[in-house]
């Protein structure tokens, strides 16, 4: 069995990641450790919860260990390497485990995001740090304010590249990488990798070695999947018996918006079970707040958008709930990758409505595993309609379609017994035609007139003065 030993990793960091109780390197870690420590271009694929940040974390470390010191002086501190992450969670994620890491190491790490006040990072940044972790947006507010200069970079690392291109994020990112010297390694990790993502990463690597330890999309062995079949108005319902019945005290639940996601927190904590939301529109100390409480025990359940799929690094989280289906299968993966982590098991369930069978066909066509139906007793439809999610709904639409078909396109309808009609009535002047009024005094029998228009009223801006002819 490969150790960390076997990798060659200097004593200093052998001793932190004892201190971490790891013994043994994952396979992402075992391929890539090598590959970087050896100056080559990296694109690393894995699935989530399998130790990407120290595949790439560790022989950054290591390479960085000849510059290490303890001066005082910023200039000794250069920003040596660059770490972009698309959230806030997964970049104090990604810092705290540098620090992890390089706990014997004189190398000074910090990380800048928004939604927190500037001034702590600019007098980080000021006093000098040869790691640096952060988001697009706010290293380019420091950019702008000559809070930086990256040109002493030498390793550049592009952490859940899938994501930050699907966040609209490239535009940042090109920026970034021209504040950044042409001879830099280059490391892109990601847990998943569409083909267009590979086209738009070919410019961001030199001749990279590619390390993919599993197929794309693809999810985590120790997950057990299952759907829950439920109308869309029970499914709340369903979460609180599901919650209760099986006595789960730590659940991360997914909402597809901000909006659902508040809601969905607030009927909850009515029905008596404690939980909170985090999502874009909570401030970072608000997030930061619910995270620790749920880590902590103080809240049972989490709820979050997509936001919260990467990043979220919960310790044993034993269970993940699709209240909504992600609208991307790979959305899918990232949310159930925060269970089943570091060799432990997990469940991931989903509430999937009809409404919703599409998005399950496609999830299940994504990660090649057809995932299992289970009805709950008092929630879901009968068993005949759950097999394939209200089959007959969809038949008894497709008859009435067929039924109606020939009706709406002149074609030859069915035969069919006539209802009787009415007698039809003579029609009525009255009702029959439009009322026209003839000229005041004119003999009877006249022709009527068209009414005049009523001649427009407009008001000025001041007095309210009408238009004068």
């Amino acid at each position: 069995m490969t150790t960390f030993a076997d990798l060659s990793l200097i004593p200093e960091l052998q001793r932190a990641i004892a201190d971490q109780g790891y013994t043994a390197p994952t396979p992402i870690q075992a391929q890539a450790i090598p590959v970087v420590l050896a100056g080559r271009d990296v694109m690393g694929g894995a699935q989530t919860g399998t130790g990407k940040t120290a595949a790439f974390a560790l022989p950054i470390l290591q390479r960085l260990a000849p510059h290490a010191n303890t001066s005082m002086s910023p200039a000794r501190h250069p920003v040596r390497a660059l770490i972009l992450t698309p959230t806030r969670e997964l970049a104090a994620q990604v810092e705290e485990s540098f620090r992890a890491y390089g706990k014997y190491l004189p190398l000074r790490t910090t990380v800048v995001f928004g939604g927190v006040p500037m001034d702590p990072q600019t007098a980080a940044l000021r006093s000098g740090v040869e790691i640096l972790v952060a988001t697009p947006g706010r290293l380019l507010d420091h950019a702008q304010q000559k809070m930086l200069n990256l040109q002493q970079v030498e390793v550049f690392v592009l952490d859940e590249a899938d994501r930050m291109l699907d966040m609209g994020f490239i535009p940042d990112v090109k920026r970034i990488i021209a504040m950044l010297p042409p001879k830099r390694q280059n490391l892109l990790f990601s847990a998943t990798f569409p083909d267009e993502i590979r086209k738009l990463c070919a410019s961001l690597l030199s001749n990279p070695v590619t390390v993919q330890v599993a197929p794309k999309h693809a999810t985590a062995d120790l997950v057990e999947h299952r759907v829950y079949p439920v109308p869309r108005e029970r499914k709340r319902d369903l979460l609180v018996h599901l919650i209760r019945s099986r006595d789960i005290r730590q659940v991360l639940v997914f909402c597809a918006t901000r909006l659902g996601a508040n809601r969905l927190a607030y009927q909850l904590n009515r029905d008596g079970v404690h939980a909170a939301a985090i999502h874009g529109d909570k401030s970072q100390q608000e997030r930061i707040e619910a995270l620790e409480a749920f880590k902590a025990g103080k809240v049972g359940v989490l709820v979050a958008t997509d936001v919260a799929a990467r990043g979220l690094d919960i310790e044993d989280l034993p269970f993940v709930v699709n209240f909504e289906l992600p609208n991307t299968p790979e959305d899918y993966v990232h949310r159930i990758g925060r269970t089943g982590r570091a060799g432990k098991t997990g469940q991931a369930v989903s509430l999937v409505s009809p409404d919703e069978h599409e998005k399950l066909a496609e999830i299940e066509k994504t990660i090649r595993k057809e995932i299992p139906r289970e009805i709950v007793a008092g929630f879901g439809p009968d068993a005949a309609r759950a097999s394939s999610l209200m089959p007959e709904r969809t038949e008894r639409r497709r008859d009435r379609r067929d039924r109606e078909a020939p009706r709406l396109t002149g074609g030859a309808a069915a035969p069919a017994k006539p209802s009787p009609k009415p007698p039809a009535k003579p029609a009525d002047p009255i009702f029959s035609q439009p009322y026209q009024a003839a000229e005041p005094g004119a003999p009877a029998g006249a022709k009527p007139v068209e009414p005049r228009k009523r001649e427009r009223q407009v008001a000025a801006l001041l007095g309210g003065l009408r238009r004068q002819e």
